[in-house]
């Protein structure tokens, strides 16, 4: 909105005045993470009352006694306090982001269905005696449809907004100059994939005081890096862009969702004051599974899916770690890899505080993406 009013008196602001940054890509991100960082520290506090008013607290229960017992004292925490995180995310996209732009609108969309998701799975499980299953939520399969039917709409559209564009219509190898021309039900079926599949891990990595909150920060930076890098010019007077520079897929108007972007770090910032050890408030199912979704997307969008596996590290490792334990534990008969899943658990019961089980798996996360932004001019 504020980009619309500026373009309005755009004759007196960039002639009278000479203020060309408004127009910027890099100057609306920085704005745009501010705004989001100011709401989220401005109605956290308002909502977590809220949500402590209406009683909307987590019980945390797992298969595993000692674990119980490590976390007994967030007991009655509020949850979904992802509220936080999806008004100062909407907020800011709409006050900086050009919103006739076909990639912001999917991405407001995508937050939209997940959120949705989320929402209804938090109530179902923290409500008494909705539909007789007030501690499970939504059932696996139930949550799976949804998800890949939010999926299936925004990698069907996404790919109608970008079949016309050759870099956009390729799957890109780190490592290689060369895109791999892919047909387009191999474009859909990756992003409803990949799209479920971040939804599903950044939920997982969500079990402890600002772990989830830091490596979506993390990953939302370096995502925003790479959306700019994908549309926008090395100078405002050039044509080249840095695209073309590093070899990279060239994909336009794809740079606006820097915006989009670092609107989600203001947003984790904020929540994360709140989210620290000792939290305040839980993110829950409906800040975890749009954010995760958006994860995706924003790699799907500028084609850098398989760079998202090594900017997404830890939440690989959270994903995997559920699934061979799942499927070992399943081969033989009860055996175990991990004394508990998701991973942060494992080491948690192995004696590591879970502060410092937060921290050390930030850390991890900085790594990974330092090493997925080092790949981009090795080509």
């Amino acid at each position: 909105m504020i980009y619309y009013f500026l373009s309005h008196l755009r004759g007196f602001i960039t002639g009278s005045l000479g203020f060309y940054a408004w127009q910027e890509v890099m100057f609306r991100c920085i704005m745009a993470a501010l705004t989001s960082l100011f709401i989220a520290w401005l109605a956290g506090p308002r909502i977590i009352r809220w949500l402590m008013m209406k009683k909307i607290g987590d019980r945390p229960e797992f298969h595993h006694e000692k674990l119980n017992d490590l976390n007994k004292e967030k007991a009655n925490t509020p949850t979904m306090g992802g509220l936080i995180i999806l008004l100062a995310v909407f907020t800011s996209t709409f006050l900086w982001a050009k919103l006739g732009n076909p990639f912001i609108q999917k991405a407001i969309i995508l937050m939209i269905w997940f959120g949705v998701i989320g929402a209804i799975d938090d109530w179902l499980k923290l409500t008494s005696k909705i539909r007789h299953r007030s501690r499970n939520g939504l059932k696996p399969w139930e949550k799976l449809v949804f998800q890949l039917g939010g999926a299936v709409l925004i990698a069907t559209f996404l790919y109608f907004d970008v079949q016309n564009v050759p870099d956009a219509t390729c799957f890109w190898i780190p490592f290689y100059k060369h895109g791999i021309p892919i047909a387009g039900w191999f474009f859909v079926l990756v992003a409803i994939l990949y799209i479920s599949a971040t939804s599903n891990a950044v939920n997982f990595t969500d079990g402890m005081d600002g772990l989830a909150s830091g490596c979506i920060a993390i990953t939302s930076a370096t995502l925003a890096i790479l959306c700019y890098v994908a549309s926008e010019s090395m100078t405002r007077t050039s044509s080249m862009t840095w695209a073309n520079y590093l070899l990279l897929p060239h994909i336009p108007q794809s740079g606006e969702l820097s915006i989009f972007f670092c609107s989600i770090v203001g947003a984790m910032m904020g929540f994360l004051w709140f989210n620290c050890h000792p939290a305040q408030t839980f993110m829950g199912d409906i800040g975890s599974l749009p954010l995760g979704a958006a994860m995706g997307y924003g790699a799907l969008a500028t084609r850098n899916e398989i760079l998202l596996l090594v900017i997404g590290g830890v939440f690989v490792m959270e994903l995997g770690s559920v699934i061979l334990q799942v499927g070992y534990f399943k081969y033989s008969g009860g055996k175990r890899i991990f004394r508990c899943a998701p991973i942060h658990h494992h080491f948690h019961l192995g004696g590591w505080s879970e502060p410092q089980v937060v921290v050390r798996f930030w850390l991890l996360s900085a790594a990974f993406a330092a090493i997925a932004l080092a790949t981009l001019k090795l080509r």
